[in-house]
């Protein structure tokens, strides 16, 4: 029998340890780690295993013979000396007990500061997340990152805690002492035991990230952006950081300086690498990209570094464009053209970045003119979004879109090819047949019903029973208590209630929608139809009405018509609105 040779060691620890090492500098985060991404009830579960006795899982550890590319948990400033090992695996959970035993915030994934409050109740030993009626409770310790905080010993704090409680209320011996000892058990969180495997300084930083990539495949499996973006951090690390610095201005509006912000789509790194990928590679399936970038021959299965930087070279090159801010803000007018107006009618952010990168590819490697791009590209969006082109299986459907266009060689052609696919994806039948069945839902988040509100913006539709736009209710820079623009039950729930119509899949039916100031809403409530329209009516001239229901889809003698026939012809008539909208473009 041959030995087997191990390229790590098993080392023991307690929590106290691995805190003081990570305190010291010791212990530092590697960027190839993802944000901190865990919820606090994940935290909090977390701890409640701990108290139980439950294992947590073991930790990979990297011994650190150069000190490049690494960073500490936390936001404190402070300087640190260069760690000895460096976390491959255990990021959540060891940063998860170092902010809540140091009380210390940590950046989210929308690269905001975050303290994660913990909470415990001493008399059962029950964890929980930190909300306002727990801090009100004096039964709790809403937070325990104080315990830790104070420095005292664990003794005094129990006995503080015990005094306050019986001055509220007579405590048993028996309670008293489980009260003593579940604090005593808390505390021993500190005691409790890790082992970590620790890889040798001399294994590559490229294995190191195999191995990242191999312990994070089991369970909960990544997806292959994940593991791009693990290369990235031990090959471009530069590469990475602006990915996650675009990703944060994204989040964050300023005054009057070039930003990525919109109100459309708040990017994460690895969607935005999904749109670099897709022009520099043509390739939406990251499988193979994961494999070119790390150097693998497809045909021969060889690695080479040489192969490696020029695949590193592509995704430069692309990254840059895709990072361009005058390039971003020229593809979002195309979703603006498109009748789109704020994020909450984006059912897809990755459709919308699929969209990103054909703008790309068409922009910059077949030189479509401006106007023209946002024309087509404002089309294509209106048809993604239409039809969830890009649900389920998106990254099939992005291949086959590119592989479309790899036998074009100039702008005609590449417009052409994408009108042929939306020509396809429209036929005659779907706005007649497909599309009215596709609006036989309650879901409020159904992709055609926010492209029937673009469809009312490119109609430069007004709201019912106003004189307002609809373009102008949905502008998302308008901020007040109360939303300009609401949904308003055509057949209110009340009064069909009153014919045992009660199902809220049959009261919130979409074609039961229409768009109304909220004022409105509010007046009407629960009126019939044939009570309220006469008096909202009178409102409008004649031709005004007429522009009213074309707009809003209301069939002839709509209040007189039983609420499921009401229901089809509707139905028919907004996909009818639809269409004319689309049409505009």
């Amino acid at each position: 029998m041959s030995d087997t040779k191990t390229c790590f060691k098993k080392v023991d620890y307690d929590l106290s340890a691995l805190l003081n090492y990570i305190e010291i500098g010791d212990i530092g985060l590697p960027d190839i780690q993802r944000p901190f991404v865990w919820s606090n009830a994940k935290v909090r579960d977390l701890f409640d295993s701990m108290y139980r006795g439950f294992p947590v899982g073991y930790l990979l550890f990297w011994e650190n013979a150069h000190g490049q590319r690494t960073k500490q948990i936390g936001t404190d400033p402070k300087g640190h000396p260069v760690p000895s090992r460096l976390i491959v695996d255990g990021q959540q959970r060891l940063t998860s007990l170092y902010a809540v035993l140091r009380g210390r915030s940590v950046l989210d994934q929308d690269y905001r500061q975050r303290t994660i409050e913990i909470a415990f109740r001493p008399r059962d030993g029950r964890f929980d997340v930190a909300d306002a009626a727990i801090r009100r409770d004096p039964d709790w310790i809403p937070n325990i990152s104080t315990l830790w905080a104070t420095g005292k010993a664990s003794y005094s704090i129990v006995k503080e805690f015990l005094n306050r409680a019986k001055s509220r209320a007579e405590l048993s011996d028996e309670a008293e002492e489980q009260i003593a000892h579940n604090l005593d058990r808390l505390f021993d969180l500190q005691k409790y035991p890790f082992t970590a495997l620790e890889i040798a300084s001399t294994v590559p930083e490229e294995q190191v990230s195999d191995i990242f990539v191999r312990i994070n495949s089991e369970g909960v499996r990544l997806n292959q952006a994940d593991f791009i973006l693990t290369l990235m951090s031990v090959h471009w690390d530069e590469g990475r950081a602006a990915l996650e610095a675009f990703c944060r201005a994204a989040r964050q509006p300023t005054a009057g300086t070039p930003s990525p912000y919109n109100h459309f789509v708040q990017p994460d790194p690895d969607q935005l690498l999904r749109v670099s990928v897709a022009r520099g590679f043509r390739r939406a399936r990251l499988e193979y990209v994961y494999s070119l970038l790390r150097g693998k021959d497809l045909e021969t299965g060889e690695f080479s570094d040489t192969r490696r930087d020029e695949q590193f070279e592509v995704l430069r090159a692309a990254q840059s464009e895709v990072l361009d801010l005058q390039t971003w803000h020229e593809f979002l007018k195309a979703v603006n053209t498109a009748g789109f107006r704020r994020a909450n009618m984006i059912t897809s952010k990755l459709g919308l970045l699929y969209s990103y990168a054909l703008f790309l590819i068409g922009r910059r490697h077949y030189g479509v003119e401006p106007f023209r791009l946002r024309c087509v590209m404002a089309r294509w969006f209106f048809m993604t979004t239409l039809t969830s082109r890009y649900s389920g299986n998106a990254e099939g459907t992005m291949e086959q879109d590119l592989a479309r266009l790899r036998s074009t060689g100039d702008a005609d052609s590449f417009v052409q090819v994408l009108d042929e696919i939306i020509a396809q994806t429209l036929p005659h039948d779907y706005w007649t047949i497909t599309l009215p069945g596709n609006l036989a839902t309650s879901s409020g988040s159904t992709p055609p019903l926010f492209a029937y509100y673009a469809a009312l913006v490119l109609l430069d539709a007004k709201v019912l029973f106003s004189n307002l736009r609809v373009a102008d209710l949905l502008d998302p820079t308008v901020q007040s208590t109360k939303s300009s623009i609401e949904r308003h039950h055509l057949f209110p729930r009340g009064y069909l209630a009153t014919r045992n119509i009660k199902e809220v899949r049959e009261t919130n039916q979409i074609a039961n929608f229409a768009l109304v100031e909220w004022a409105d809403n509010l007046a009407i409530s629960d009126e019939p139809p044939a009570d309220y329209l006469p008096r909202y009516a009178a409102r409008l001239a004649a031709q005004n009405l007429a522009d009213m229901a074309y707009w809003h889809a209301l069939p002839d003698g709509w209040v007189d018509l039983p609420y499921e026939e009401f229901l089809a012809a509707r139905r028919q008539l907004i996909a009818a609105v639809i269409r004319d909208g689309f049409q505009k473009l």
